[in-house]
């Protein structure tokens, strides 16, 4: 295989390098506690960002989010505008920037509920909403009187007094039973119920919440439901008569079909939501959701997700003129990126677009009129992402900066994407002092001839003339990819800490390519990015010398995982592996999992007709070359990777006396997101790792 491009930061940053090489190891305790900064909601006049901050404890009732401001000039630090033992969230601003309102739970409240604050005049924050049901994701009217806002409420209530009823029916039931007609029937970690979340409208200083989809046709389809099951993006009319909000009508088709996501208007005196887009003989179309209006109120532009049969399918960006909500113009990345985040210059002509890139996240622009983006440029390393666009004249652009070794800051990106200005400092003290060697990136092309970009994480204190251990990790998704970001789930430098050096590799199927590059994997869910993950680490042994290629073990989480499990029956280069969620038989895992579809189509057909796919690419059927030591883990509340693949693995395991440890977590879902769970689960791996490539280094 030939190398085609390699880049090493350490040669680059021979400072930060240095640095990294001489700091302290990092603990659990250092990656857990560390602060994280939110998502910026910059106000609409581009002086000021408010975003939340989260002061992390292992006990939750100890844990600190509050809110913040900065100006976006840089010209002070960030204040703390919240203290509260209760967190934050769903900021947003009044339009003459004056104003934030967001959701929390104080007091005895048992729900969140919409608070307003007054930044202009001070004071404290003042109770908007006071609904049973609770109310999330306000936005305030054009002209500030009012608030729209998101609630999870009986389909058939037509105001509290009703949801209080139905809530005090459900709970005196004397039996308890969940009844389905039809799919889905549950999400993530969640059995779907008779709630629904609708959009409300309260006009602020009174208790006049209006439900705006109670009793309307589309709100009683079975296939209804807000996209994302938040606020379907909901956003107010220029005109501040109508909201435009995103969901599904076909979501109970999921089973045998691929659903999709419509743009809707609704009055805000109620009655039946319009649909914008779609043709009205369709049945499953196109993909709109995230709606911005543009500052002169003349273009309404969404996140737009062509639905070609793929079980990929990149974002682009969808203008419709308004109020007319014709299309009038499409965009789209360089290769059929997918649009991360955007946002609208504040004359209306232009938008600026993030995405990903080979491990990181750029800054593109393009014009309102459409076409293709065009590149301005990115960070030297990490991403830029959560993009926002202010400001009344010149665009104010902000967002987050991260990278592997630097975790969530709040910045200001210039327009020309030539650099950016970082406005907060909140972990870049505490993470300083740690030993984390910048990633390194380098690109091979695989034997099938197809350019396939790693990262290389080097242990701390790392010295030239010893041999390390390798760690092999594979990401989730298939469709996302390993970025030179901060992890919380799988820390890159945690891992490496006991003197690993890690590989990540962006197998076929990845993002940050391109859109051909990610459908490559339909037909070909596990063998063909194994043998990316297997090539690369070839790559890597052959590329860097103090890697001890006797040395090897492999982990993944989530389809990370079901790699893991492929490797198990189809290699004994590892020494041991270590999966997390991952699925083992195709099969159990297409009838139990809450999303079916998509496997469906990219195994080539369904269960039944038992195609190739079915057969030759099913990790069970292969139990009889299981050999490997294994670690496997799971959270008992996943209904993504339902735990009877772990559990159907472990039997596997057991009889053919693999050895093997099994840790379920009872409270935990697809992510392992409690404090002490955590640490325990970070000291399980390290003690498997530590067990078959031993804590040294050896000597070359």
């Amino acid at each position: 295989m030939k190398t085609i491009l390699i880049v090493l930061f350490l040669a680059a940053c021979p400072v930060a390098a240095l640095a990294a090489n001489t700091g302290k190891t990092i603990t659990h305790e250092d990656l857990w506690l560390m602060p994280r900064v939110g998502a910026p909601v910059p106000s609409p006049d581009g002086r000021f960002v408010v975003f939340q901050v989260i002061e992390p404890a292992y006990k939750k009732e100890d844990n600190q989010t509050n809110l913040w401001l900065v100006p976006s000039d840089g010209s002070t630090g960030a204040r703390r505008i919240t203290q509260n033992t209760s967190s934050e969230a769903g900021v947003s601003w009044s339009a003459d920037s004056a104003r934030i309102a967001f959701a929390a739970k104080r007091g005895e409240a048992k729900e969140p509920q919409i608070w307003i604050l007054d930044l202009a005049h001070g004071g404290e924050a003042l109770k908007a909403t006071n609904l049973s049901t609770g109310a999330s994701w306000p936005k305030f009217s054009p002209d500030g009187s009012r608030v729209l806002f998101a609630s999870r409420v009986y389909a058939d209530a037509k105001d509290d007094e009703a949801n209080k009823k139905l809530a005090k029916q459900s709970e005196d039931k004397k039996y308890k039973a969940r009844v389905y007609t039809g799919f889905p029937i549950r999400n993530w970690d969640k059995w779907i119920d008779d709630k629904q979340i609708h959009l409300l409208v309260e006009t602020i200083g009174r208790t006049d919440s209006r439900d705006l989809l109670v009793g309307t046709a589309l709100a009683k389809l079975p296939g209804f439901a807000l996209s994302n099951d938040d606020d379907g993006g909901a956003v107010w009319a220029p005109d501040g008569k109508s909201i435009i909000f995103s969901a599904s009508r076909n979501r109970d088709r999921a089973a045998w079909s691929f659903t999709n996501n419509d743009l809707y208007q609704v009055s805000v005196d109620g009655g039946e939501p319009k649909r914008l887009t779609g043709a009205e003989a369709e049945d499953v179309g196109d993909s709109y959701t995230a709606p911005k209006f543009s500052r002169d109120g003349r273009s309404l532009i969404a996140s737009f997700e062509p639905n070609s049969g793929s079980s990929y399918n990149a974002n682009r960006l969808v203008v419709l003129d308004w109020p007319g909500g014709r299309e009038k113009a499409r965009i789209e990345l360089p290769d059929a990126r997918s649009v991360s985040s955007f946002g609208i210059s504040p004359d209306g002509r232009e938008v600026f677009i993030t995405a990903e890139d080979a491990g990181q996240e750029k800054l593109y622009r393009a014009a309102i009129t459409g076409g293709t983006a065009t590149l301005l440029g990115g960070p030297t390393h990490g991403v830029w992402e959560r993009l926002s666009v202010a400001g009344t004249s010149a665009p104010v652009l902000i967002g987050n900066y991260e990278s592997a070794t630097e975790p969530p800051e709040i910045v200001r990106i210039d327009a020309s994407g030539n650099s950016a200005k970082k406005l907060t400092t909140f972990a870049t003290a505490k993470a300083a002092a740690l030993s984390l060697p910048p990633v390194e990136n380098f690109t091979f092309t695989n034997s099938r001839g197809v350019p396939i970009h790693s990262m290389l994480v080097r242990p701390p204190q790392f010295d030239s003339s010893k041999k390390y251990p390798l760690l092999v990790l594979m990401h989730g998704g298939p469709y996302s990819q390993w970025r030179d970001s901060w992890v919380l789930r799988w820390n890159y430098h945690l891992l490496a800490a006991p003197g690993y050096v890690v590989l990540l590799t962006n197998y076929i199927g990845s993002t940050g390519v391109g859109e051909a590059f990610s459908r490559k994997i339909e037909g070909d869910p596990l063998k063909g990015p194994a043998q990316d993950i297997n090539e690369a680490a070839d790559e890597a042994i052959r590329k860097f010398s103090f890697i001890d290629a006797t040395h090897q073990c492999a982990a993944g989480a989530s389809y990370g995982g079901h790699l893991s499990n492929w490797l198990q029956g189809t290699t004994t280069r590892y020494r041991c592996l270590i999966s997390h969620a991952g699925m083992v038989n195709l099969e159990s895992q297409w009838g139990t999992s809450d999303s079916i579809y998509g496997r469906e189509v990219g195994a080539g057909g369904p269960v039944w007709e038992q195609g190739a796919v079915w057969r030759e690419q099913n990790p069970i059927r292969l139990a009889a070359n299981f050999k490997t030591p294994v670690l496997v883990t799971a959270g008992e509340k996943d209904f993504r990777v339902p735990i009877n693949n772990d559990i159907e693995y472990w039997s596997a395991l057991q009889r053919q006396r693999v050895e093997s440890r099994l840790v379920v977590f009872p409270d935990e879902n697809h992510w392992i997101l409690d404090g002490e769970n955590s640490r325990y689960y970070y000291k399980e791996v390290h003690d498997w790792l530590g067990r078959w490539l031993k804590d040294a280094p050896v000597a070359k």
